[in-house]
């Protein structure tokens, strides 16, 4: 189906359950298995319609074949393929364009966000929150490295982003239809979940949780992903490195202007001797550092606009195996603002 634009998306869906889990998986094949299974006793006892959608983000081991055979065994499971790897952002963002429950939960499928905490996620949406987000009081199994870079980040974003990105809350959280829509109705490419979720505002409430280890497998975020990530929260927030490096250069000028009245003023009083090598050397490393760094600022925000400027879809479909999830009597239609794209 085509929009005006020439877009595909997918057509507008039927109302649809109660709620709707969004699970993106890269290679997580040895503990998907365990994961559904808890998922589905908690779904389960909540008494309500839901269906669960894992999103194949482009995974090179057994994960695809794992969730084709929970979708064998369970209609309530929904398997969304896309077409590579085009990253977890991206990957739930395509989860959640194809949720049709009244309520959306994120969570991971590394069974470090417990899906036993999802009931008290669904109390405070009961109580008229739409945003209910899940903030770990602990971090099991995480090196003391990760939680420091994490808590630096955090207060970075506090302190120069232009929303109030909660402290120690990632992903895993519930959404609310309204809030859903208002938060597909960004195509970003450049998409930082977090800063996104915070953005959108409306009522929200915090439950607290303990965040376990990995249940199988190894994180797949390496140290350097996770910098580019920050870059990413950072630049997509806030125009803060951009006036950071005009006070840099303001204050390379004003150290300028200084040294080159003390030189002509020395060479008055005392004559014309020639400068030393070393001191020399120096400004000059120095201002072309200055130089560098606010071009690669500059460059940062530049190539996110070229990016932006393509209008290229989000992700393809490579394949979709929709779930048969009861209907609830409650349920709502899709907006117009949930925006898919691969499908025919």
């Amino acid at each position: 189906m085509l929009d005006d634009a020439g877009t595909t998306q997918p057509p507008k869906a039927a109302p649809g359950p109660t709620f709707s889990v969004v699970a993106p998986v890269f290679n997580e094949a040895p503990g998907l298995p365990e994961f559904h299974r808890r998922l589905a006793a908690v779904m389960t006892a909540l008494h309500a319609s839901w269906e669960a959608i894992y999103v194949d983000d482009g995974s090179t081991d057994a994960s695809l074949d794992v969730l084709q055979g929970l979708h064998a065994a369970d209609r309530r499971v929904a398997v969304l393929a896309l077409s590579r790897n085009f990253g977890k952002e991206i990957a739930l963002t395509a989860g959640l364009d194809h949720a049709g429950g009244e309520a959306v939960i994120v969570i991971d499928a590394d069974l470090q966000d417990p899906p036993e905490v999802i009931p008290e996620l669904v109390a405070a949406w009961r109580e008229g929150y739409d945003m209910v987000y899940a903030q770990r009081r602990k971090r099991h199994g995480e090196t003391w490295l990760k939680k420091l870079t994490a808590d630096l980040f955090y207060r970075l974003m506090q302190g120069v982003g232009g929303v109030r990105l909660p402290r120690n809350a990632g992903d895993f959280r519930l959404i609310s239809r309204r809030a859903l829509q208002a938060l597909l109705s960004m195509r970003e490419q450049h998409r930082f979940m977090k800063g996104l979720f915070a953005w959108v505002g409306f009522p929200s409430k915090p439950v607290l949780y303990d965040r376990a280890p990995r249940a199988a497998g190894r994180s797949k975020w390496t140290m350097w992903q996770l910098w580019n990530f920050a870059i990413e929260g950072v630049t997509g927030f806030t125009v803060m490195p951009l006036k950071l490096a005009t006070y840099v250069g303001l204050a390379v000028a004003v150290f300028a202007a200084i040294f080159g009245g003390q030189i002509v003023l020395r060479t008055l009083l005392f004559g014309n001797p020639v400068p030393g090598y070393p001191s020399l050397m120096a400004v000059v490393l120095f201002l072309g550092g200055a130089q560098l760094m606010t071009l690669g600022v500059m460059g940062e925000y530049l190539g996110r606009v070229f990016n932006e400027a393509k209008r290229r879809p989000l992700y393809l479909v490579e394949r979709y195996l929709p779930s048969e999830a009861p209907v609830s009597t409650a349920a709502v239609v899709q907006g117009d603002a949930v925006r898919g794209f691969g499908e025919e």
